[in-house]
């Protein structure tokens, strides 16, 4: 292969000026970042030649080394792990496959608040880091299972990069750095050293690196190059957890997640008996940009004997914790152990069981003892931890008491339990209420309140859009069924109270017969009944859905997502109290023809759909309408 000269991708460009411009607190980061990279080369190795053994030769000595030259100004970083082609080395760092990584640099570009740029660890790319102290970078590789040929990549990070075909005895990787003039401090022996220690301590191969010792008591002596491990290599997950201190689990869990801050809880525990391995959990303080991004990695990183499988193992979590990061290091599975086999692994299982378990016994408890934590934590997860309630039916009981809901007995920063709910119901309320919005703006301005609020009667906000699909499922709690304000027929009360309920509705009815026909007959396309109701208290109408019916939100989402929706007829329901429907009563007795009948008609039934969050069909005839109400001479002062 020839020497070429390439452009990098306009992404990869935008992430290099981003690196190589901005101001970092910490730039020693790349070292942290490099290491993981030789780290993970020769993890890939491993877990290969368990397939393939002539990738490896016996008596392999794994291990990753830094070279430091001062003098030279150059810092190299060596392993003997899987290497790359040249079509990995263009794929690898000639561009960002990641779409989370073109969002966020569309938020940094758009100044979005809360896009940090001192947080590189985000992009996923941390190869880029060596640029912010580095004028040039050079990358010599070459692929296990190959021959002599190998690959040499050369950047300044100024928009291009030259690749070409060179030979190389070993294979692995090189990365090689000609530092900057005003960082040269970082091919300092002890610089090298306290950074290892401090970021790096964790890897599991050894960080070497040749260091040149004399006798300080003989003037004669000369001096030696001995090789030196800089790191303890004790995996974190498996030193006892007692021992392990909070900035151990703050340095590690920024390794595995690129996320500066600190986690929420940290969950450390190892299981013996039936199946033994050891787990540690983080669970974040902050959701993640790509949260909801279909292609955005996701599960724990998998281990077997010490061994890497893979750093995405979606098998041992559902989905609705996918925001859990973390290690599981199994003794009880085989080395050869492959993706499709950990579908069915019975292990696995087990694993994925225990897992599940602990972490929604930690929320429990973090709930309990530390409520305001669980708030922040449900505040950035809820969303995602909802879904479960809709697909995981063996902790479905579990997963009902960790939910929070905003409700109308709290404002807008505090959310409520369906325990809390439940402790603090009126004897004479048997059954849970809660209304599904758009946004608790409108939910908290909804008609369908006035009845409750009367007779202060808790009702709780559905406002994600995972809520419609949690209703369909969230049934029932502590033995009380769940019951949907803008559903059917309310009527509250005992006995008694309802049927001076029925009894008042029958009575309007009847009294307001013929206007009831009209509505009916000018509404006939868009509602499927006109009717008095007991749920309405200051409002004169609003639009309720049929017990089994799909509701305004729903069909919105439905909608947002591209899907053919049928046309759903509410009931338009009328408060027999309001004055609205008295005057309309006099006109229609006056004039049964009356034009202005239809004039009400419409206006009632644009401003139940505005209440309710529903787009008007024809806005500008709703305005014009209202306009003309206004000044028509109908149209008395009370």
């Amino acid at each position: 292969m020839a020497k070429r000269t390439r452009k990098f991708k306009t992404e990869v460009q935008q992430l290099l000026d981003l690196v190589i411009h901005s101001l970092y607190s910490k730039k020693e980061i790349f070292l942290r970042e490099l290491i993981s990279n030789a780290s993970d080369a020769i993890d890939r190795l491993r877990f290969e030649s368990l397939t393939d053994s002539t990738l490896i030769a016996d008596g392999d000595d794994w291990k990753i080394k830094i070279t430091a030259d001062k003098e030279q100004g150059l810092l190299t970083f060596s392993d003997n792990g899987i290497g790359m082609t040249a079509e990995e080395v263009e794929q690898n760092i000639g561009t960002i496959a990641s779409s989370g990584s073109r969002q966020f640099l569309e938020r940094l570009k758009e100044g979005e608040e809360g896009a940090d740029v001192d947080f590189i660890g985000q992009f996923g790319v941390g190869f880029y880091a060596s640029f912010m102290v580095a004028d040039k970078v050079t990358v010599l590789t070459r692929r296990a299972g190959e021959d002599s040929r190998g690959v040499r990549w050369i950047s300044s990070g100024a928009g291009d990069y030259t690749i070409e075909e060179v030979e190389k005895a070993e294979r692995g990787t090189d990365v090689i750095l000609h530092l900057k003039e005003d960082m040269t401090k970082f091919a300092e022996e002890w610089q090298v050293r306290g950074t290892v220690r401090e970021y790096s301590d964790y890897i599991t191969y050894p960080v070497v690196m040749d260091v040149i010792s004399k006798n300080p008591d003989d003037e004669d002596a000369e001096e030696t190059v001995e090789e030196v491990t800089l790191n303890s290599m004790k995996a974190i997950w498996r030193k006892d957890r007692k021992s392990v201190k909070k900035a151990e689990h703050n340095e590690f869990y920024t390794h595995i997640t690129h996320d500066h801050s600190e986690p929420l809880k940290v969950i450390h525990y190892a299981v013996e008996g039936a199946t033994e391995f050891r787990a540690l959990l983080y669970i974040p303080a902050q959701a993640p940009f790509d949260l909801f991004t279909p292609d955005a990695r996701r599960g724990l990183h998998l281990y077997a004997k010490n061994v890497f499988i893979n750093d995405d193992c979606k098998e041992l979590l559902p989905e609705y914790l996918r925001f859990v990061r973390g290690v599981v290091d199994s003794s009880d599975l085989p080395l050869n152990v492959s993706r499709e086999m950990l579908q069915d692994d019975a292990v696995i299982r087990l694993i994925r069981t225990s897992v599940v378990g602990k972490l929604l016994g930690a929320l429990k408890t973090m709930k309990k003892k530390k409520p305001d934590d669980y708030t922040g934590f449900f505040q950035q997860f809820g969303r995602v931890l909802k879904e479960g309630i809709h697909s995981d039916f063996e902790n479905h009981d579990k997963l009902k008491d960790l939910l929070l809901y905003p409700s109308t007995s709290t404002d807008d920063n505090t959310l409520v339990s369906l325990r809390d709910y439940v402790d603090r119901m009126p004897s004479d309320q048997d059954e849970l209420y809660y209304l599904t919005a758009e946004n608790l703006e409108s939910a908290r301005h909804s008609p369908h309140l006035e009845i409750f609020a009367s007779k202060s009667f808790e009702v709780l906000f559905f406002t994600d859009p995972v809520d419609e699909w949690v209703a369909d499922r969230l049934t029932d709690y502590d033995g009380k069924k769940l019951r949907a304000i803008d559903r059917g027929d309310i009527d509250l009360g005992d006995d008694k109270q309802k049927d001076e309920a029925k009894s008042k509705r029958g009575a309007a009815q009847k009294e307001y017969e013929g206007l009831i026909e009209r509505m009916q007959k000018r509404l006939d396309a868009d509602v499927k009944e006109v009717r008095f109701s007991s749920r309405l208290t200051d409002s004169a109408c609003c639009l309720v859905t049929d017990e089994q019916g799909m509701t305004p939100t729903m069909e919105r989402l439905m909608k947002a997502m591209n899907q053919e929706v049928p046309a759903t007829k509410r009931i338009l329901e009328l408060n027999p109290d309001h004055a609205v429907l008295s005057r309309m009563k006099g006109i229609y007795d006056a004039d049964k023809e009356s034009d202005q009948i239809d004039d009400y008609v419409d206006l009632l039934f644009g401003q139940a759909l505005v209440m309710e969050g529903t787009p008007l069909p024809q806005p500008q005839a709703f305005s014009k309408l209202v306009s003309k109400l206004m000044v028509s001479s109908e149209i008395e002062n009370p």
